[in-house]
């Protein structure tokens, strides 16, 4: 079954302020994971394959390219959930 967005979005809140120990509050749709979150690519990738788990979706290297912020993310999994 799949998830509402907004709990997506939730679970994904939660999960980038405590992996980049960063205030809950300070996560925002707009976050952009390169510029806003001390993330080197190795943090990117990790956060990828834990979404993917979290999630049950699948995201290509291409696509995991274009997923910047928190809300393209977000809508991703909603658009890509099994």
């Amino acid at each position: 079954m799949a998830m509402e967005k907004e709990a997506i979005y939730n679970m994904m809140a939660d999960e980038i302020a405590t992996r980049f120990n960063i205030k809950r509050e300070a996560v925002t749709p707009d976050l952009n994971f390169l510029t806003d979150v001390d993330a080197d690519s190795i943090d990117f990738v990790e956060l990828v394959l834990e979404v993917e788990d979290m999630f049950n979706v699948t995201i290509s290297d291409e696509d995991a390219e274009d997923l910047v912020t928190l809300q393209q993310t977000v809508d991703y999994i909603v658009a890509h959930q099994n």
